[in-house]
Formats: structure tokens, sequence, C-alpha cells
């Protein structure tokens, strides 16, 4: 495997070849799509509902982002590791977003971070670049303020709100972003927005013009079997596969097939003929 990707390399491949990036939250499975070269791993915060079992990626806060973040960091040597900041972490005290920004690269040892767009995103996004720390930003669908999207649907389907996205777009790379993921974009303004820019655009749910693309791990591998948005393909249904390895683990048990000697230790006959009964 080649050297650790930097974010000037991620930023030299626009236009050059497609840029790959998964979410990982353990060292296991970070491991796995390193080694695969996958060129950036984010720590996402859908950590909240395909690990942690809660139903909004606002209820996860910087304690249960770090604790994984750090795992994954250790697993790492090739891809540049992405810290998503937790909507506690900038959205709620934008005061607080350097501070927080600062221990995802400090104690998680990650080498960038992730925002949404919200009211106050310019702001942040300045302040925490501004501290020397490189910064992803996120438009379309930001699942933290789904709410206030009307719901988790696909933004931009007017031509209004599309001029938004890509005043949204130009203006995080104005501000110094390194890359801006677009979620659930149409394909046609992804492709415009990408067109636009000079700093990679990431997909997901936008269609293939964009530069790379992204999905949560755990929906490409059929583990999260909960909801399954429109934009994921599943490259593999682990969940059947786990499930009857489970069951048949059981039913050994059960029968008393396992363990076998094989998977037993022995000890030798006139040593345990020393043992009083």
């Amino acid at each position: 495997m080649e050297n650790k990707i930097t974010v000037n390399e991620i930023l030299s491949l626009k236009g050059k070849r497609k840029l790959t990036m998964l979410t990982a939250y353990d060292y296991p499975l970070a491991s796995l799509v390193d080694k695969a070269g996958i060129d950036m791993i984010l720590v996402g915060d859908s950590l909240a509902n395909v690990v942690l079992g809660l139903d909004s990626t606002t209820k996860v806060g910087m304690t249960e982002m770090l604790h994984h973040a750090k795992a994954v960091s250790r697993a790492v040597s090739h891809a540049l590791v992405i810290g998503d900041m937790p909507y506690e972490s900038y959205q709620i005290n934008p005061d607080n977003s350097v501070k927080n920004a600062k221990r995802f690269i400090e104690e998680a040892k990650c080498d960038c971070v992730k925002l949404e767009w919200f009211d106050k995103c310019p702001q942040v996004t300045r302040e925490i670049i501004k501290a020397g720390i490189p910064v992803m930003g996120h438009i379309g669908l930001t699942p933290q303020t789904a709410d206030q999207l009307g719901g988790f649907k696909v933004q931009g389907k007017d031509a209004e709100t599309a001029k938004r996205l890509i005043d949204q777009a130009q203006e995080l790379e104005k501000l110094g972003c390194f890359a801006v993921v677009l979620e659930c974009v149409p394909d046609k303004i992804a492709k415009i927005i990408t067109e636009k820019l000079k700093i990679p655009t990431i997909g997901i749910g936008a269609g293939v013009h964009c530069d790379g693309q992204v999905l949560v791990i755990h929906d490409m591998l059929g583990l999260f079997s909960r909801y399954t948005p429109k934009f994921v393909k599943k490259y593999l249904d682990l969940s059947p596969l786990i499930s009857k390895a489970i069951e048949d683990y059981k039913s050994e048990v059960i029968a008393e097939k396992f363990p076998g000697p094989e998977h037993s230790f022995s000890i030798k006959e006139e040593e345990l003929k020393k043992i009083k009964p």
C-alpha cells in the first residue's frame, strides 16, 4: 500500500480519476476498508443509526464520536480519516466548534473534519480552517437539520433551491474547504456544481457526475436493515449469512457438536491420575 493520502492529493485527483470514500466506525472494518485502497474513511455520525441504534444523528455526541474515531485511526495507514462533527459539537454552540474540531485531530488522530451546512456554517467553517484544520463541507440533504428541510428527501428539485445549493457549494470553496459532500441532489444539479468547483464533490445519492462517491458501509454490506435509501447499492448481503452462522453455532452447542476435540485442550493421563477424585 502506498503512503498515507493527504488533503492535497485529494484535491489533485479532481478530474483525473474518481475518488472513493466509505464510512467505518471500528478497527476491524476500518482495517478492511484501508487495505482495499479506499481514498477516504469517514467516521460518520451515521454511527448513531447503524451502530448505536439511535433514531437520529443528532443524538450522538463528541464522547461517542471520538471513541470510534480513535479506533478507526488505529487501523488506518493509507486512507484520509475524516471526523464527522456531531450536531452538539458545532450547531448548538458554534463558539465551541474550533475546540471540538481540534479534539478530532489531537485526540482521535483524524486528518480533517466534516461539517453539515446550517445557518452559521460559513462562520464555523472559516474559524476551523483558520485554526489549521482541513474541512470537508456537506450540502443538500443534511441529516442533522433534516426537519428544517421538510424531512429526508431530495434537495434542489426546483430552480430556487438548486441555485441555493450551487451558491452554498461555491461559498464553501471560497472559505477553503478541500471537498464537499452532495447528498440527495438531482444528478444534473450535482453535475453543474461539480463543473463549477475546483475542489472535488463527493456524491451520495447525487448521481455519477460527482468527483467521487461515498456510502455507509453497513448499508453496502447489508448489515443495517431498518431502512435502505434509494441511493444504496448492496454489494453484499451479510445479514442472512451472519444469522445462519449464529443459528449453526446455537444448534451445535445444544447438540454437543461444539466444541469438538480440535477446539479443546488435553492433559496427560498420568497427570490426571495424580488428581484425587
